[in-house]
């Protein structure tokens, strides 16, 4: 579960530079990030820590190509579950979204409840993961798939000026 940011939370103009920089190049070395900013190596990596700890920066990954890890197949699927009580949210949350092929989970509003971002190895794989993993889930009352065609990578949107 994401943190609480409360209005003590707001970035100032040093804040909105590391963050800057980190979403250009997360690998960007202490010493470096803390030359963009204009601040001491010390101050950095302290702001960068608060800025961890206030849930503001939530996590450092790497975006691995899935076509280069066996799963060229990417799909959006949408999930309508049958009913919005606790059990049925828990059943599907604790399960579905944790499996494997699955790259990025999102609760969602409107008609459908759930969108999962899946990469599979085959289209024969996706049709049969669908049928075993997410139609058959009593949780499940319906679900969508799309097949992606393109995928692009931004950053995590516009940063405070």
């Amino acid at each position: 579960m994401s943190k609480d940011l409360r209005p003590e939370s707001v970035l100032d103009a040093v804040d909105a530079t590391l963050l800057a920089a980190l979403v250009e190049d997360a690998r960007l070395a202490n010493n470096r990030l803390a030359a963009r900013a204009g601040v001491a190596a010390s101050t950095a990596l302290l702001r960068v820590r608060q800025l961890i700890d206030r849930g503001v920066i939530r996590g450092f990954h790497a975006d691995i190509a899935p076509e280069a890890i066996g799963r060229p197949v990417q799909a959006v699927v949408a999930i309508r579950l049958r009913a919005h009580d606790r059990r049925h949210i828990d059943a599907f949350t604790t399960t579905v979204p944790r499996l494997p092929e699955v790259l990025q989970s999102f609760h969602v509003a409107g008609d459908d409840d759930y969108l999962l971002h899946v990469a599979v190895p085959s289209a024969a794989y996706l049709r049969d993961w669908i049928l075993d993993q997410v139609t058959t889930h009593p949780a499940v009352a319906h679900s969508r798939t799309s097949l992606i065609f393109g995928h692009e990578t931004g950053h995590s949107g516009p940063l405070p000026d």
